[in-house]
């Protein structure tokens, strides 16, 4: 069997961690071939003990020390160290099916691809309402956007895409591209699969892959969440010479649309119909949205609680994308 060395960067996980473990020690791939790091990033809750105590009970599981803090550092300190063929990255967010990590070793292999990755079912992690509705929205197409790995997909087949949930890698991908560029705090997963792209690799998204990530649990958090990742869509052009995605890029269209239209609407009254408009748009088909899911969950609250879960996605988001450009400035 081919060797596997799965990376987890983790920091002050001590809510959840247990889960992804566990998950982790269930899957199928035998574990003589098997090591996996925990890279810890000076956690200051409970999460230190938790690594000690599954690195005494399991061997194949070791404890790294990630002195940046951050994941793309936590990365590239489980890449030096590893001693596998193929790195995982695994999100310490998320729980993983049996097969997880044989099916990304075989198709992989397979395909003579690159990375691989799968679909990521997204859960709640607790069962309040606010919860639900962060889940539901990071699940449907008017939250998640165009993103492939976040849909189910009615067909099986492989298919090759711009990036996957966190990746399966051939080890020598990052003799050829290198490491995770450790100047961005965020991003790093997708800018790293730009310079793949770039190189000719080819990167699977496999939908028989799945994985369930669980998101923050309160509005609160979710939106220091998004407001961090609105600044990290743009902010990497300081460190790259690379846009991420265009997807990434709408919410800060759609702000920008209204800040400039609601600007030009003190010269010209046009334009305050053109605010109006866009207005009106958005909030229409968020309710509606919010509705149609409220009537599939069976719960009315959810009519009102998905509003307030789109708005952080799409309205904080544009808002962090807005700072990362004054940053750039």
């Amino acid at each position: 069997m081919t060797r596997v060395t799965i990376i987890i960067p983790c920091r002050n996980e001590e809510a959840f961690f247990e889960k992804c473990l566990r998950s982790i020690i269930e899957n199928d791939y035998p574990k003589d071939t098997l090591e996996v790091f925990v890279v810890d990033g000076a956690s200051e809750d409970g999460t230190p003990n938790i690594i000690q105590k599954y690195t005494k009970k399991y061997p194949f599981i070791r404890y790294l020390k990630n002195e940046r803090k951050i994941i793309p550092a936590a990365m590239n300190v489980g890449i030096k160290n590893a001693q596998g063929e193929i790195i995982m990255k695994m999100d310490a967010h998320s729980t993983y099916q049996k097969d997880y990590i044989s099916k990304c070793v075989h198709y992989l292999i397979e395909y003579n691809a690159d990375n691989v990755g799968g679909i990521l079912i997204t859960r709640p992690r607790g069962n309040t309402l606010q919860a639900r509705a962060i889940a539901a929205a990071l699940s449907h197409p008017f939250g998640a956007g165009s993103s492939p790995f976040r849909k189910a997909s009615a067909s099986k087949n492989p298919r090759e895409v711009d990036t996957v949930a966190f990746g399966c890698y051939k080890k020598n991908v990052f003799d050829r591209i290198g490491l995770y560029n450790e100047n961005l705090t965020r991003s790093s997963d997708m800018e790293l699969n730009i310079r793949l792209k770039k190189s000719g690799g080819k990167i699977l998204l496999i939908p028989s892959i799945i994985g369930y990530y669980y998101p923050e649990a309160t509005f609160k958090a979710y939106a220091k969440h998004n407001i961090q990742d609105g600044i990290w869509a743009i902010y990497p052009l300081k460190f790259t010479h690379s846009l991420l995605r265009p997807r990434h890029l709408v919410p800060l269209l759609f702000i920008m649309a209204l800040i400039v239209s609601l600007i030009l609407s003190f010269f010209l009254r046009l334009f305050f119909y053109v605010v109006l408009a866009i207005a009106s748009a958005y909030i229409i088909t968020s309710f509606a949205v919010s509705f149609l899911i409220a009537v599939n969950k069976k719960d009315y609250r959810y009519f009102f609680a998905m509003p307030v879960a789109f708005a952080i996605r799409h309205i904080v988001y544009g808002i962090g994308s807005l700072w990362g450009i004054l940053k750039l400035l």
